[in-house]
């Protein structure tokens, strides 16, 4: 099949070929998200991350799949206020969405407009905020059929949990009490149109009924955090959880700790744990210091603010969304024993 080629299109065409990103998009465009021939594709990138678009855009191109390519820069000034009317219309008319962008602050209005068409018209969405060659040449090499195995082990058990507990030896000890009303949703980086999902992939998550304990956030924290602070295991930041809301945060990283607490104090639930998370991707051998990949990790993150209402069940809502993430994790579900020092007690 001919794909057409817009103005936008051909500028793709003109960026160098790298060609250690393939495996990478290939696993993403064939594995992940199971292109077909003539199915649209909408791909919305921005000029730090125009390469590794590119490199999936060929790999649109060598399915048949047509597609429109958009740079954020060529269409609005950055930060975005609002997602660009020309994607909006786009997306209208795609079955399938990539977004590989690097998150700048202030932005999360404007990627909630781009979920919310695509929860609507159910497309297949590769989410792919912070993306960088690290994470091509890594996580997004994984075997996300393998990955998806594990998780379908961890989602049979914690749908059938009344709580979830997990430790590790930086301090953490906390405690989830889960909502039997709240739907775990499992996102192993096999996308299908009932979810989006994150690239590369490999979590299970749900809404808690209440969380209560201490994190010590040893791995990343994210949104545009993540970049400014990357990875903390030198300096890491301990919070609190309450009744489900964060109480107290401290780093000896002082700007770490204000940024976050002025961050989880945006609106009236910005400080309310709106996610519980196990990372599946048994193929991560690291926190990286990026959290489009590190969320990903092997154990328990947690997120303060949006629930992702639309997929969980939860009906409150905020406008902002961040993760946490730590290191080596002992996970117990209910009374069984999931995870010791990182390391699933399941078979893969």
């Amino acid at each position: 099949m001919s794909v057409p080629v817009s103005t936008a299109n051909r500028k793709f065409n003109t960026i160098p070929f790298d060609p250690e990103l393939t495996p990478g998009a290939r696993n993403a465009i064939k594995v992940c998200l199971r292109v077909q021939p003539g199915e649209k594709v909408t791909v919305i990138t921005d000029e730090a991350t125009k390469e590794i678009a590119a490199s999936m855009v060929r790999e649109l191109e060598s399915v048949g799949a047509p597609y429109h390519a958009w740079v954020l820069e060529d269409l609005a000034p950055r930060p975005l206020g609002d997602l660009p009317r020309e994607i909006v219309e786009d997306l209208e008319t795609s079955q399938v969405s990539i977004f590989a962008v690097q998150a700048q602050a202030n932005e999360l209005r404007s990627r909630m407009q781009m979920t919310d068409v695509v929860n609507r018209r159910k497309i297949r969405h590769a989410h792919m905020v912070n993306v960088n060659r690290q994470i091509m040449l890594e996580g997004m090499r994984a075997d996300f059929l393998k990955v998806d195995r594990i998780s379908v082990k961890v989602v049979e058990r914690v749908r059938r949990a009344k709580q979830v507990r997990a430790k590790t030896p930086a301090g953490t000890d906390l405690v989830a009490d889960l909502n039997p009303n709240y739907r775990w949703v499992k996102t192993s980086g096999i996308i299908s149109p009932d979810k989006w999902g994150n690239l590369p992939g490999g979590e299970v998550f749900t809404t808690p009924g209440e969380v209560n304990g201490t994190f010590v956030i040893d791995g990343v924290v994210g949104d545009w955090l993540c970049a400014k602070f990357g990875s903390l295991r030198e300096n890491p930041l301990t919070i609190r959880v309450k009744g489900n809301r964060v109480v107290e945060a401290h780093s000896a990283n002082h700007d770490l700790e204000s940024d976050f607490w002025t961050y989880t104090h945006t609106d009236e639930n910005s400080d309310r744990v709106g996610e519980f998370a196990i990372g599946t991707n048994i193929e991560l051998k690291d926190v990286i210091g990026q959290i489009l990949q590190d969320e990903k990790y092997p154990g328990v993150h947690i997120a303060f603010g949006n629930p992702y209402g639309a997929h969980t069940g939860a009906e409150w809502y905020s406008s902002t969304h961040i993760d946490v993430v730590g290191r080596k994790f002992d996970i117990w579900v209910d009374s069984e024993q999931i995870m010791r020092d990182g390391k699933f007690l399941l078979e893969a």
